[in-house]
């Protein structure tokens, strides 16, 4: 597959072709999921996929750190800065983003992976091995799906937008049920695709704006470079752009501050 972009892009790329084979070898055959601490799932699967990006990430890019779901964050050895720091390259994984359905046999799955460096997301991956498709974007080259360049939609109107959401319990508990009807009242229709679909479609132009909340930075990384090289717009809920806040609301370039603020009163 060619990217046409840096030795970054091609990397994540095909790292992350590896862990959609691995992932979806282990789907057709039916893999159980166990429950994390936290109460999130996770399978056998989710541990190997990350294993194996970041063995390629350490031959590759050994002086580069990385932020996984299933081992967490660790610092290259080289790098004299064990605390991180400004300058610093981050590599942010996702190894199986939809375990949940993954791990009931729902082809709505997907291997998400962002590199970051000095504090913004400059690259980001997301391959949907069940279904054959890969997102990617680098800053200042565009988004893409299959090799196809993507567009944000140019809906101007509230009234004739669709609003995909993630989980309405996550929402709740985040206090934000108020603001979450308003958007419903003011736009023409609501779908929950689930998990990296809810970004797909925006991404393609087939709806207006994305609500995620009470997630990860692993879950955002990738998104939020895809949506801002597609010509949408990102934001968190705590007036930044930052994926380390747990939420964002994506949407195109007309809509996103009155939807914005329909949501935080």
């Amino acid at each position: 597959m060619s990217s046409g972009g840096s030795a970054e892009l091609s990397f994540a790329l095909e790292v992350c072709r590896e862990a959609g084979v691995l992932a979806l070898s282990h789907f057709q055959k039916g893999i159980e999921a166990t429950l994390k601490e936290d109460g999130t799932p996770v399978t056998k699967a989710d541990k190997a996929c990350e294993r194996l990006i970041r063995e390629a990430i350490a031959g590759q890019f050994p002086h580069d750190d990385v932020l996984g779901e299933e081992e967490g964050e660790t610092f290259s050895r080289s790098s004299g800065d064990p605390s991180g720091g400004a300058g610093r390259r981050k590599w942010v994984i996702d190894p199986i983003d939809g375990t949940y359905p993954y791990s009931r046999g729902i082809p709505i799955f997907s291997t998400l992976l962002a590199l970051e460096e000095a504090g913004e997301i400059v690259l980001g991956v997301v391959h949907a091995p069940a279904v054959g498709d890969t997102f990617w974007a680098e800053a200042g080259g565009g988004a893409y799906k299959n090799g196809q360049r993507l567009s944000v939609s140019s809906c101007a109107e509230s009234a004739r937008s669709q609003l995909n959401f993630g989980s309405t319990r996550r929402i709740l508990e985040k206090g934000l049920w108020d603001g979450f009807q308003r958007l419903v009242k003011h736009s023409c229709q609501q779908r929950s695709y689930g998990d990296y679909l809810n970004f797909a479609y925006f991404l393609e132009g087939k709806s207006e704006a994305v609500l995620e909340v009470g997630v990860k930075p692993w879950d955002l990384a990738p998104m939020k470079i895809l949506a801002r090289e597609a010509g949408g717009l990102y934001g968190d809920l705590e007036g930044g752009e930052s994926v380390y806040t747990g939420s964002c609301l994506i949407a195109n370039q007309h809509l996103f501050k009155e939807m914005l603020a329909l949501l935080l009163g």
